[in-house]
């Protein structure tokens, strides 16, 4: 059985990672405050005015060793990390999470969608149900998401692995040009199949990947409430552009860089750049591989990420 919150579209799964991923989908309830304003307020009654419980959509697996955290890209959910997650789990407890505004965790209507309020859902998510230091393993967009976590909350984070990652590339939607109508079209295009199935093709090194499950899983969550204005408003908001080289060479944690040699996404230059400025890094090429090492190639992947645990 999949869980009431998913699409009915998840009954077209048809892998076998697919659906038991889909099938262990949970969602747990994590604080966001509405203003961060109203964050250092003492009256308690202000403060609970100022915050949303978001329920929000998380993968746990495993027991024992350092816990891992896994975070998505953009426009993705918890199933990027079908083949990755489980041999993860193997040898420790691992978690994977639907940021806020993404994948499958409630877009609540006057939330914010934007990179300092998907931190704060971050850490409350963090310190409800791990509240341990983690080995943060962040894709593209959320490498750049992880990177602004781990510079807030250092005490959080125990190791880093950026795979693919954001941060000195841009982001894939300008926020300073979507003014109405372009932000809806913008979001529209996103959503259109044909372009969905085009990206899938750039990111994959190896075409024959790209199934129709494949193409389910990434769609998905197209199908949730909310994810038109949720996706609008991340995009006006700028996104991650904020994060510059001066930010990243602030990182102070062991970083593992997991690169694909073939990105058809972000290219390959950024990543002797992340090497290059982190100063306790070390670069690991993944051949044959495009954006999506943990998809395209989960087993070389994995071994690489226990292996820096």
């Amino acid at each position: 059985m999949f869980p009431t919150f998913l699409p009915s579209e998840a009954q077209k799964l048809t892998e076998s990672t697919s659906i038991d991923l889909a099938r262990s989908i949970q969602r747990a309830e994590a604080i966001v405050p509405l203003s961060r304003k109203d964050e250092g307020r003492k009256d308690e009654a202000e403060t609970e005015k100022s915050q949303k419980t978001v329920a929000t959509a998380y993968v746990r697996q495993g027991e024992g060793g350092t816990p891992i955290l896994l975070l998505h890209g953009f426009d993705s959910s918890v199933l990027e990390f079908r083949r990755l997650l489980p041999l993860l789990a193997a040898e420790n407890e691992t978690y994977a999470m639907d940021l806020l505004g993404f994948g499958f965790t409630d877009r609540t209507a006057g939330t914010p969608f934007d990179p300092p309020t998907i931190k704060t859902h971050l850490y409350s998510f963090w310190k409800t149900l791990i509240n341990r230091p983690v080995t943060l393993v962040a894709a593209s967009m959320g490498g750049a998401a992880a990177i602004d976590f781990t510079l807030s909350h250092p005490d959080a984070v125990e190791k880093l692995v950026l795979i693919d990652s954001a941060g000195f590339a841009k982001e894939p939607i300008s926020g300073n040009f979507l003014f109405p109508p372009l932000d809806y079209l913008a979001a529209q295009f996103l959503r259109n199949s044909r372009v969905r199935v085009q990206v899938s093709f750039k990111a994959y090194q190896d075409k024959s990947l790209v199934t129709e499950d494949a193409n389910i899983c990434a769609s998905l969550h197209l199908k949730m409430p909310g994810w038109i204005q949720a996706t609008r408003a991340f995009a006006k908001s700028g996104g991650y552009g904020f994060v510059a080289q001066t930010a990243i060479a602030k990182i102070d944690k062991p970083t593992l860089i997991l690169w694909g040699d073939a990105d058809g996404i972000l290219g390959t230059t950024h990543a002797r750049s992340f090497e290059e400025t982190i100063p306790d890094s070390q670069l690991i090429w993944i051949e044959n591989c495009g954006h999506i090492p943990h998809l395209e190639q989960p087993q070389i992947t994995a071994q690489h990420i226990l292996k820096f645990i």
